[in-house]
């Protein structure tokens, strides 16, 4: 065989093999790192699972993750099954302990109420409450409007913003009876407040109209709002008319006098000449 021939494959093969070292090397190193990183197998929602519903085997799952738990969530179906949600929890998602309520305080409503606040119905009306309007986790500022018992006598409403960035519990419709007694589906959403801020909304909901304020759930800012009368909509509210000026007398200017001919008469001949008057007698 040729030599150069030889060298040629030669030279091939040991190149051929040490790409093949190269690879395998890269590729076992990748194999390695990804059996080395644990897994951690988390119980999830089998389906969505709404606010103040009581978690039950069937609305359960697992997931399995790379990597270790994140913080709080929860390893073991036993430990979910039973308690009520306290937000909305989707399809998929893992199920943590902090969306939950605590063991043993069952579902429903009261389960959403955190520690020291407290939950107060307030009845809206059909726009707000069928139309979407008011959703739970949304933020809203109660304005209410009537007559001020120091006004009983006036016709003059007025309207005034006594609440700012509350929290909206639930929002639905409750069975509650007319003036006849007879049964009667009202819209009511339900507002976590301290217990200062449900006597305010107590003695609102008897003596005023309450309206509630959609609100950005970004913008937590509690601004300084004066209230307004239904007098102040009705003021003429155009730019004052600039008063018209006095008149100024003005000093009329004295005519300047006439002015005065002098005749001069030479022989036959006859000429005249004007002069301009200084003020003197002619």
């Amino acid at each position: 065989m040729n030599r150069r021939l030889l060298i040629i494959l030669i030279s091939a093969f040991v190149i051929a093999s040490i790409c093949a070292l190269l690879v395998w090397r890269v590729v076992g190193s990748r194999l390695a790192a990804s059996k080395a990183v644990p897994t951690t197998r988390l119980v999830a929602a089998a389906k969505d699972i709404k606010i103040g519903a009581v978690l039950a085997a069937t609305d359960l799952t697992t997931l399995q993750i790379l990597g270790t738990a994140p913080a709080g969530a929860i390893l073991d179906p036993k430990n979910a099954i039973g308690r009520g949600a306290i937000s909305t929890i989707y399809a998929g998602e893992p199920i943590l302990d902090s969306r939950l309520a605590p063991a043993g305080s069952g579902g429903g409503l009261a389960a959403t109420i955190r520690q020291g606040m407290r939950a107060i119905a307030v009845r809206v009306d059909q726009v707000v409450g069928v139309a979407g309007f008011v959703l739970p986790g949304m933020r809203v500022d109660v304005v209410i409007s009537g007559i001020p018992p120091d006004m009983q006598n006036s016709q003059n409403t007025q309207a005034r913003t006594v609440l700012q960035n509350i929290e909206v519990l639930s929002a639905g419709t409750d069975i509650q009876k007319d003036a006849e007694g007879k049964p009667q589906q009202v819209q009511v959403v339900n507002l976590l407040v301290t217990p200062d801020q449900a006597q305010v909304m107590a003695l609102a909901s008897n003596q005023t109209k309450i309206q509630l304020v959609l609100r950005n759930p970004l913008d937590t800012k509690i601004d300084p709002v004066k209230g307004t009368a239904m007098t102040n909509l009705f003021e003429d509210k155009s730019a004052p008319t600039t008063p018209a000026r006095s008149a100024v007398r003005v000093k009329s200017r004295p005519k300047a006098p006439p002015p005065f001919s002098v005749v001069v008469i030479n022989g036959s001949k006859r000429t005249e000449e004007k002069f301009a008057s200084t003020g003197g007698q002619q």
